[in-house]
């Protein structure tokens, strides 16, 4: 666990001199984008599709009460339970009270963001419910008792030796550092586990409104025997992953596994319509949507609506250089990345982000990468806005660019400061750059670099310009 009372510019410091990490994270954001560009490049629709994609997202959200509604009702007439949560805690309680009223012991689980969002496997440990993640990366942290560091890619922060030292020391069997090698004694360990486990418990990446159909996408099958074998299947899922049509459906398919890993499609796309039938093999005896709220809801008419589109695909990790360098665990919180701020501040509250706010330089990559072209950066500076506006920002930094802005608004001041600004500047400067700041300035040119006064003002010049002429 990340411990919050530690602030941001420390774990960040820590995180950049993290050898292991940093070796990590170049690995597999690099693969990542190379693989997203190859996807999209031979895939002229790509764009179009983006576009489509989003005006569905926002169309939804417009309806997204009788989206919601519909769903619900479909899920009922197939035979399966619809439960709502306001709440991270009313969500916990409706699965740890469905784990108690089936007696079960152990409960396996598929890859999910909203699960770790409401910290489920805490809770369900404390009520004496076993709970097993069965997605590798899901099932490495475990081992490691840490928490996702990247949104589809859980262990990214995890080299392969670190992995096979992680194996041979928790389950005592010696492991080389080889994918494949790991991957089999995974395998191994989780199998029984499976024909085990009272309870499945999943996320969802969409949910169909006109059908009752919950989706799962996943790489390595294991979203499907969870579906299957258990006798009581949890679905947990965030409101605003409702689509309206099947037809909708395959627009995000065609984008969503692009975005993320770079495959025209995830080796496994499962479909889930409530419990199993009379005439079906194979299912579970019970089926159980929970609708988790969790602020979402509220966002639908805030600053962070565009964030309610998000796909959960990862790309604008990938891409954020600031990510790429201090990885996910720095953030603090569940979701990390440009879009985790988004959704901190939308789950904890814009005081929670009041220094992730400023964890981005801007740049406009997330924009780019997103497959619903969620607008992070105009947000990010929402937050920051609102932050400043509410007297979060430290006393020092409110009062240097308070003064900073009067000094713009007075274009007389402006142009006496400059000279005056030249002068003090001398002890500072080495070359074109101003290299220390004083006292809590400081704190600026330690990460930046600051260049000096112009011995000329554009004005100065104009003017110049002008008397030669």
């Amino acid at each position: 666990m990340t411990d919050l009372s530690v602030p941001f510019r420390e774990r960040a410091g820590r995180a950049l001199d993290d050898h292991f990490l940093q070796e990590a994270l170049t690995i597999a954001t690099t693969k990542f984008i190379e693989l997203r560009r190859e996807a999209f490049g031979s895939f002229p629709e790509g764009d179009a599709l983006r576009d489509r994609a989003r005006a569905i997202k926002e169309a939804t959200l417009q309806r997204l009460d009788a989206h919601l509604e519909r769903l619900i009702d479909r899920v009922e007439a197939l035979g399966g339970h619809v439960h709502f949560a306001r709440t991270a805690a009313e969500a916990r309680e409706i699965i740890l009270g469905i784990a108690k009223r089936t007696g079960a012991r152990m409960a396996v689980k598929s890859k999910s963001m909203a699960t770790e969002e409401i910290d489920l496997n805490e809770a369900l440990e404390h009520a004496g419910v076993t709970p097993v993640e069965t997605d590798l990366g899901e099932y490495i942290i475990q081992l490691a008792h840490e928490k996702p560091s990247h949104i589809i890619a859980p262990a990214i922060h995890k080299t392969k030796g670190q992995v096979a030292e992680l194996f041979t020391r928790v389950l005592g069997r010696p492991a080389e550092p080889d994918p494949e090698a790991l991957t089999r004694i995974a395998r191994a360990e989780l199998r029984e586990k499976f024909l085990q486990a009272d309870l499945g418990i999943t996320g969802a990446n969409f949910a169909v409104a006109e059908t009752g159909t919950v989706v799962l996408v996943t790489n390595e099958g294991n979203g499907r025997m969870i579906t299957s074998l258990p006798r009581v299947h949890v679905a947990v899922m965030g409101v605003e992953k409702v689509v309206p049509s099947m037809t909708d459906l395959m627009v995000f398919l065609a984008i969503l596994a692009r975005s993320a890993t770079g495959q025209k499609l995830s080796v496994y796309t499962t479909m889930v319509q409530g419990p199993r039938r009379a005439d079906e093999l194979e299912g579970p005896d019970e089926f159980h949507l929970v609708l988790l709220d969790n602020g979402r809801i509220r966002q639908l008419a805030g600053t962070l609506r565009e964030a309610l589109s998000c796909l959960r695909c990862g790309a604008c990790l990938n891409v954020c250089p600031v990510y790429r360098q201090i990885g996910g665990h720095a953030y603090g919180y569940t979701y990390p990345g440009p879009i985790g701020i988004l959704l901190t501040a939308m789950l904890n509250g814009n005081a929670a982000v009041r220094d992730l706010a400023h964890a981005s330089s801007l740049c406009g990559a997330c924009l780019d990468a997103c497959p619903v072209r969620i607008d992070i950066p105009r947000m990010l500076i929402a937050l920051r806005k609102e932050n400043v506006e509410a007297g979060r920002a430290p006393a020092a930094e409110r009062s240097a660019f308070g003064a900073f802005a009067r000094l713009l608004r007075h274009p007389a001041l402006y142009r006496a400061a400059a000279p005056l600004a030249r002068v003090l500047q001398r002890p500072l400067a080495r070359g074109r750059r101003i290299r220390r700041l004083p006292l809590f300035f400081g704190a600026w040119t330690r990460t930046r670099d600051l260049p000096v006064v112009a011995p000329r003002t554009f004005s100065e010049r104009w003017r110049a310009l002008e008397r030669e002429r």
